[in-house]
């Protein structure tokens, strides 16, 4: 977010306080996530002092299991993996130590479910999407997005190179992601798909051949083949389609006061290279893969 400089900002309370008395007027904080970026209410960003769930803490929400390559060891406080050091960089740039965050567990559709949130926001691979948006806030994206197909190797739908191809597929997908929409809205296949509570059952359900191929973000793809179900492999990819890339974001209550604070944090870490190097780190480059026409 851009605000203005600060020599304009002072002459322009000047000019206020010379007109009425009445109204003050006086300097905004000029830092990534400052006084301007907060939401609704009065509520500013100065750093460490949000109107957080818990006073002077950042509580921070995700899944159990917290999945790889997004977190390690199933240990979102660790640091390790993408989306838990996104959230620690989010909480520094806030103004709040390692020590200050703390991690609840919230259920991937419970994250973005109508209703209050007992997290400051939540990290869990959430695609920003207009209906989604009708229940709970976003923050800006942290992640450019592309799904893709998983299949066991030598299989039929190991093969596939088309949508055409897939479309004759018994295909798997985690309920209320983005994944099924894909399934449902680009591929429209013949058959009903398979709806998972979690990867984790898709996962099993591949190998036991009770689907073709499952769908799943690109970087989980990687790892599920590399780690998890080595004798799958990546089909392709889907082209970005819409108006706008998907994009993960944070996700925070409807009303959080601090959805501009989190927002101009993400901001400032896509501008300075921050999401860039965490994102080289911890996940893998998606160059080689097919996409799916």
């Amino acid at each position: 977010m851009r605000l203005a400089n600060r020599p304009l900002r002072l002459a322009a309370c000047a000019t206020v306080a010379l007109l009425t008395a009445a109204v003050g007027c006086a300097p905004q904080d000029e830092s990534p996530g400052g006084s301007r970026a907060a939401g609704p209410g009065t509520q500013s960003c100065d750093r460490g002092k949000l109107a957080t769930v818990a006073d002077g803490k950042l509580t921070v929400g995700t899944d159990k299991p917290a999945y790889a390559p997004w977190f390690q060891d199933d240990d979102p406080a660790s640091g390790k993996g993408f989306e838990s050091a996104v959230a620690y960089a989010v909480a520094r740039q806030l103004g709040y130590a390692k020590g200050a965050v703390r991690w609840q567990t919230v259920p991937f559709n419970n994250a973005f479910a109508p209703g209050e949130k007992k997290f400051d926001f939540d990290i869990n691979q959430i695609s920003i999407s207009p209906e989604r948006k009708r229940a709970v806030a976003f923050s800006s994206g942290y992640y450019d997005v592309r799904q893709a197909v998983i299949a066991l190797k030598g299989s039929r739908a190991a093969h596939a190179k088309s949508l055409a191809a897939l479309r004759h597929l018994k295909l798997g997908a985690q309920v209320g992601s983005t994944s099924l929409d894909v399934v449902n809205d680009t591929v429209r296949p013949s058959q009903s798909p398979a709806v998972f509570q979690k990867n984790d059952l898709a996962k099993s359900a591949l190998k036991n051949g009770q689907v073709d191929a499952i769908l799943t973000d690109l970087p989980t793809a990687f790892y599920i083949t590399s780690a998890e179900v080595k004798d799958a492999e990546v089909v392709g990819q889907f082209a970005a389609t819409g108006a706008a890339e998907e994009q993960f974001g944070l996700v925070l209550d409807k009303e959080s006061r601090i959805t501009g604070c989190v927002t101009a944090a993400v901001d400032a870490l896509r501008k300075n290279g921050t999401l860039a190097a965490l994102e080289k780190k911890w996940l893998t480059d998606a160059v080689a893969v097919p996409v799916l026409k």
